[in-house]
């Protein structure tokens, strides 16, 4: 019994996740800048947001730059990230009692507007054609053209 997948589909697949692979590959790791506000510095912080942060160039297909700015009043500690990337622009903040945790709820959101994104973005090139597409093409398509013809004749 044969599979599901001829021999032509399969061959196909592979070349197409190789293809995808290689164009992953292309697109350079985000530039990551933490920027720290009424705190000290530190590398271990520095280094959780660089690495929590730097898995959003997944879901783009453009280079991207993203900046985390990290800020402590009292007990409360703020964070906010930008990532742009081309035409997108995506923002998100939150705010707990730890930065650590700041910095994974921040990585979280930005996933799930990505995500959200990435999705709209290949249903409007996947979507079927409305009703009203497919009216308005068969109007056009049955309307006589305007311009005269000419007959060639012998005069």
């Amino acid at each position: 019994m044969r599979s599901k997948a001829g021999p032509g589909k399969r061959s196909r697949a592979v070349a197409r996740r190789v293809r995808r692979s290689s164009l992953k590959a292309r697109i350079p790791a985000p530039e990551v800048a933490v920027t720290f506000r009424h705190i000290e510095p530190t590398e271990a912080i520095r280094a959780y947001a660089v690495r929590k942060l730097s898995h959003v160039a997944k879901f783009l297909k453009r280079p991207c730059q993203v900046h985390v700015i990290l800020t402590v009043d009292k007990y409360r500690h703020r964070g906010e990230v930008t990532v742009k990337s081309g035409y997108l622009d995506v923002a998100a903040q939150e705010e707990t009692k730890d930065l650590y945790s700041v910095i994974d709820l921040l990585a979280d959101k930005v996933e799930r507007q990505l995500k959200s994104h990435r999705g709209k973005t290949t249903t409007k090139k996947l979507r079927a054609p409305s009703a009203g597409e497919l009216l308005s093409n068969e109007e056009t398509a049955a309307e006589p053209d305007p311009t005269p013809r000419l007959s060639h004749e012998n005069h």
